[in-house]
C-alpha cells in the first residue's frame, strides 16, 4: 500500500484522473460479465422444450418457461410466440423489434472501455509533459538546480504514461473480450429465431394441410 501511495504521489495529479478511469473501467467490465453470464443460456434445451409445450397448444406455459428463463434469446422467443398466439402473419417482424430492445442492452457501456482505452495513453502523454515542464521551471528558476529536481520531474513523467498503459491496455483486451459474448449472445439469438420461425412455418402449414383434408 506504501508503495501505491508512493507511486500515486510521485505520479502527480494525473495519477488520481488515471485511478479514477481505472475505477470506471473496472466497474464496468465486472457489471457486464455478470450480466452475459446471467444471459447466456443453453438456447437448443429452451427450443426443445418450447417445441413439445406449442405441439401441445399450450401458450400459456410457453410463455412462462420463457418467462422464468433469463437472457435475451428468451425474451425474443417470449416475442415470437405472442405474435404466433396472436395470428400475426409476420413473426420476424416481433422479434426484430424485441431484438431492437435488447441488442441496446448488451452493448450498453461496453464502448465506454473502448474510450478509455484510446484516452488514457493521451493522458499518461500529458503528465509527461507536465513533468518536462517542470524539468525547465527548475531549469530557468535557478541556476544551481539540483538533479534531484530533475530527477523528481522525470520521475513524474514516467510514472503518469506507465501508469496510463498499465490502465488502457487491460480496457483494450476487456472491450475486445465483451465485444466477443455480445456477438456470441447475438447470434445465439439469431439461431434460435430461426428455428423458431421454422417450428411455426411447419405448425402452419400442417394446420393448413388438415384443414384442406377436413374440407374435402
Amino acid at each position: 500500500m506504501s508503495l501505491a501511495l508512493k507511486l500515486m504521489e510521485d505520479g502527480g495529479p494525473i495519477m488520481w484522473v488515471i485511478l479514477f478511469c481505472s475505477v470506471i473501467a473496472l466497474f464496468i467490465f465486472l457489471k457486464k460479465v455478470f450480466q452475459f453470464h446471467r444471459e447466456e443460456i443453453n438456447v437448443g434445451e429452451v427450443l426443445r422444450g418450447l417445441f413439445n409445450v406449442l405441439r401441445r397448444d399450450g401458450f400459456v406455459e410457453a410463455l412462462t418457461l420463457c418467462d422464468h428463463t433469463p437472457g435475451p434469446a428468451a425474451r425474443l422467443l417470449a416475442a415470437a410466440i405472442r405474435a404466433y398466439e396472436r395470428g400475426d402473419e409476420d413473426i420476424r417482424k416481433a422479434m426484430d423489434d424485441a431484438a431492437l430492445e435488447e441488442i441496446p442492452k448488451l452493448e450498453r457501456h461496453i464502448n465506454l472501455l473502448s474510450t478509455l482505452g484510446f484516452v488514457l495513453p493521451l493522458i499518461g502523454f500529458l503528465g509527461t509533459v507536465l513533468g518536462m515542464m517542470q524539468v525547465f521551471e527548475a531549469a530557468q528558476g535557478s541556476e544551481a538546480f539540483s538533479a534531484t529536481d530533475i530527477a523528481g520531474a522525470v520521475n513524474m513523467a514516467l510514472i503518469s504514461t506507465a501508469a496510463a498503459l498499465s490502465v488502457a491496455i487491460p480496457c483494450y483486451l476487456a472491450y475486445n473480450y465483451l465485444v466477443a459474448r455480445v456477438n456470441s449472445i447475438t447470434l445465439d439469438m439469431e439461431k434460435s429465431s430461426l428455428e423458431m420461425l421454422g417450428f411455426i412455418e411447419r405448425r402452419r402449414k400442417n394446420a393448413g394441410g388438415s384443414q384442406e383434408e377436413t374440407q374435402k
